[in-house]
């Protein structure tokens, strides 16, 4: 059977939090690491959570966006995401491309 999923529509933040941890996620699958806007180097999944925490600065509030590639697997955005959830980072949310 098939069923109607409603789906919530991406709106603009308000206020842009003071500092905001990206892992992206590229078409070769690996990862790499900006904060605010800044590259700060490529990383492991073995590396992921500590490293996602450093740039977090102490600010466990900051929140993690996940940028992945369009031809990503679903699997490794969400191994990503599993990871990052399991070790503590508490606002995890998917990057998205506004309309277009």
């Amino acid at each position: 059977t098939t069923g109607i999923v409603d789906l919530p529509t991406v709106g603009k933040a308000q206020q842009r939090p003071p500092r905001v941890v990206e892992v992206v996620i590229g078409a070769d699958e690996r990862l790499q690491l900006r904060v605010d806007q800044q590259d700060a180097g490529s990383l492991t999944m073995g590396q992921l959570a500590e490293r996602v925490r450093q740039a977090q600065g102490g600010q466990a509030e900051a929140p993690v966006v996940i940028s992945a590639d369009k031809g990503i697997k679903y699997d490794l955005v969400v191994r990503v995401m599993d990871t990052l959830q399991r070790s503590g980072v508490k606002r995890v949310g998917l990057a998205v491309k506004q309309g277009g």
